[in-house]
């Protein structure tokens, strides 16, 4: 039994290299075809942030790093190079000067949108690779891998960000194509 896990963690672990050479590969390109000016310099974890944001909307910097699970201090550095770069946006909320929140600002929202638009193309192009046959077994296996992660599926989580309180309207939302019962988290890696 280890052997087998053993040969699909391998699997796994391979598939998960290729599908994050394609969104650096994306970041990459978006930068380029945005002209580069904001994006060229966004690194992977503070496009994650950004994911986080636009999935989730505004966030004290501390939900950020909670959701990120990275120090206070990392999503706050974080939040600075975004908005230094005008991809996110600091309010201050209420009276208390100290606290603030962080949305995605505008151009942020374009670039999460454009690396989406992005990772999809080159995922249709390797996925058209495969035999029509095949693309069925691909589709229902990684459902379920993304159930058991408790991920949420891709359409889910880019129609119905969380509300501030943290509601949201359909929870338990399940992978696309997934015919399973409701999923146990949201996930937010990119």
């Amino acid at each position: 039994m280890t052997d087998e896990i053993d040969d699909v963690v391998d699997a796994v672990m391979t598939a998960s290299r290729a599908m994050l050479s394609v969104v650096a590969r994306s970041l990459a390109a978006a930068g380029e075809h945005t002209g580069g000016d904001t994006t060229g310099d966004v690194t992977l974890p503070q496009y994650r942030a950004l994911v986080v944001l636009a999935q989730y909307g505004t966030r004290r910097p501390a939900d950020l790093a909670a959701a990120l699970t990275v120090s206070a201090s990392t999503a706050t550095r974080m939040c600075d190079r975004l908005v230094g770069r005008g991809l996110a946006e600091r309010t201050r909320t209420g009276d208390d000067r100290r606290e603030v929140v962080v949305a995605p600002s505008p151009a942020g929202r374009a670039l999460v949108d454009e690396v989406t638009r992005l990772r999809r193309a080159e995922m249709h192009r390797l996925l058209s690779t495969l035999p029509t046959g095949e693309r069925a077994a691909v589709r229902d296996a990684l459902c379920r891998f993304a159930d058991a992660a408790g991920e949420v599926g891709e359409t889910d989580w880019a129609v119905a960000p969380v509300a501030a309180g943290g509601a949201r309207g359909e929870r338990g939302a399940r992978c696309t194509g997934c015919s399973s019962g409701p999923g146990r988290a949201w996930s937010v890696w990119p």
